[in-house]
This record gives C-alpha cells, structure tokens and sequence, in this order.
C-alpha cells in the first residue's frame, strides 16, 4: 500500500525528483548517483530512503514519470484544445519547440532505457504517455469532424496514431542526427495531408 504523505512530504519528495530529473538531463541516468543527487537537492541519505525506500530504480521510475508529464504538459494548452486549425498550428509549433530546446539529449529515453530490465513500471510509464497524448491528439480530430472541418469518414484513432508516430520518428532523427528537418516535415504533412488540413501560410 502506497503511503500517505503530509503536504510538506508530497513538496519534498517532488523537490527530490525535480533536483534528480536536473542532475539526469546533465550528466545522464547511468552517470548518475544517489550522492550526486543527494547534494544537489541538500537531502540526506536516511531522508532519500524515507522518500524512497526501493532506491536509485525507484527514484528512476518517479523521475521517469515526471520527465513523461513534462513531455505532455509542454504541448499545453494546444494539445488539449485541438478545436480550430490555428490550434493545430500552434500545437505544431509547441511540439517543435519543445524538442528544440531537448535537443538530441532524451532523459525519458535513457531512463525508460535505464529502467527496462531493472523494472516493469518503465514500459507502463511510455504506454500511458504514448495513451494520453494519442488520445489528446483524437480528441482533436474528432472535435474537427464534428465542425465539419474534416471529412466525417476520418477515423480519429488512426489518425492521431500515424501522427504520433510520425513525430516519434521525427524525434529519433533529431536524436541521431541533431536536425529538426524529418520532425517539421512529419507534423507539417501530417496536419496538411492525415487530416485534410489548408496548407499552412507563409505570410
């Protein structure tokens, strides 16, 4: 049973994984130690177990699943209001900034890749960010067809599947090569051409 933590505990656990998730971006999850992490957040050792009492895979796992609601809370408030096709553009244009600024660096990737073997709750963590970011991305579709802003024949749940997988092989390139190019190109025909989309205007 998962304990009950008071508010000042919930504050401190979350800085203990914010601290984590820091030290990771920089210096990666393998290079990583519960020292390293211990002095950047000013926790001590009996205070870390307290906290997380599995260790180093359990704080893995709670900043695997912090960096997953980042990947999504970066894409707000367009993601979530897919309702016109300047919503859909600027939520285009929020997916791109968002890996600009990761660059070729993925903390989820090198933790969920980390955590694999070591625990299942990594696979659980890329299911339910994978779910709710294609169900987001439906919702949207289906919102458009109802406006009659697509064709009623569109099926939302393909739709938004090809579309995540379109960015998700626009963010391996990126992460082999440091372009955005194939990222760009994905979104772009996939609003334009998955969903019927006007080209987008230059002006």
């Amino acid at each position: 049973m998962a304990r009950r933590l008071t508010a000042k505990g919930t504050a401190t656990r979350q800085r203990i994984v914010e601290g984590a998730a820091e030290e990771i971006r920089e210096r990666g999850a393998t290079e990583t130690t519960l020292d390293d992490i211990r002095a950047r957040t000013a926790t001590s050792k009996s205070q870390l177990f307290h906290y997380f009492p599995g260790g180093k895979e359990e704080l893995l796992l709670a900043v695997a699943r912090y960096e997953a609601d980042r990947v999504l809370s970066d894409q707000q408030p367009h993601l979530g209001a897919l309702t016109s096709w300047r919503a859909w553009w600027d939520w285009r244009d929020a997916v791109v900034d968002r890996y600009r600024a990761q660059g070729q660096r993925c903390p989820l990737g090198t933790l969920t890749s980390r955590l694999t073997q070591a625990s299942p709750g990594a696979q659980a963590v890329t299911a339910e960010l994978l779910a709710s970011w294609e169900a987001q991305i439906a919702a949207g579709v289906r919102a458009m067809r109802d406006r009659g802003e697509i064709p009623p024949g569109v099926d939302a749940g393909r739709t938004a599947a090809a579309l995540l997988a379109a960015i998700q092989g626009g963010v391996s390139i990126l992460m082999s090569t440091g372009s955005l190019t194939h990222l760009e190109a994905a979104l772009d025909l996939g609003i334009e051409r998955l969903l019927g989309a006007p080209a987008r205007s230059t002006d």
